[in-house]
């Protein structure tokens, strides 16, 4: 469900939509922002329909969004706002690996990228960089990527989770947090046969024998890189 907060006079301040499940850092982010004096927060939502609709309706200058929401995923949601609206700023604010997130999330129409670990006034700076018309993703990420760019160039060859889709990356972490197909399908609005047809892909394209190895492979790479 969308939550619109008290609205802050004309033009005084920039304003920020949330878009973040977990009730506790949604509030917290709220805080946050609230306690600058060129920022508000005009709506908060827990999953994408919800704040797609309310974003339409507030029309925002910037949405705060997480990667990993119930229903819709934020790389979805990303890719509808921007299909609808060429002006709204877009901050991804996530806990996932930003080095095998931030292309997808730049290639969905994304305008920045931060990890919710760091301070928060880093969130503060990347949203106030994002909103004066910059890309932002950490120093590390991003001499990380030209190197990445540039071995692309002579190697070809990615690694095997460069090559999921957005979809399987999203039914990968749900496996590693221990869901089970029918699970995952409820969650994400499918028929439970495209899940299973997507898991039978991911253990091709990452070279594993079986579901339970693939499983494995997915709580690993949560415990390890996602959460």
């Amino acid at each position: 469900m969308a939550k619109n907060l008290k609205a802050q006079p004309p033009g005084s301040r920039r304003k920020i939509f949330i878009v973040e499940d977990h009730p506790v850092f949604r509030e917290g982010l709220v805080q946050i922002i609230s306690g600058e004096k060129d920022l508000s927060v005009c709506g908060e939502a827990g999953d994408a329909e919800h704040a797609f609709q309310a974003i339409a309706r507030l029309k925002p200058d910037l949405v705060l969004v997480d990667i990993t929401l119930p229903g819709k995923s934020g790389l979805e949601l990303i890719k509808e706002l921007r299909s609808r609206n060429r002006k709204v700023r877009i901050l991804v604010v996530s806990m996932h690996d930003e080095a095998l997130y931030v292309d997808r999330v730049l290639r969905a129409g994304g305008d920045g990228y931060i990890m919710k670990q760091v301070d928060p006034e880093e969130i503060v700076h990347a949203i106030r960089d994002v909103l004066g018309g910059h890309i932002y993703v950490s120093e590390e990420v991003l001499a990380s990527t030209a190197k990445v760019s540039l071995k692309r160039i002579s190697e070809p060859e990615t690694r095997p989770l460069d090559q999921l889709t957005d979809l399987e990356l999203n039914i990968l972490e749900l496996l590693g947090r221990g869901k089970n197909s029918q699970e995952i399908a409820r969650q994400l609005h499918f028929d439970v046969r495209k899940i299973i047809a997507h898991c039978a892909q991911m253990r091709r394209q990452l070279r594993l024998k079986s579901d339970n190895a693939l499983v494995r492979f997915a709580a690993f790479w949560v415990e390890d890189g996602v959460s």
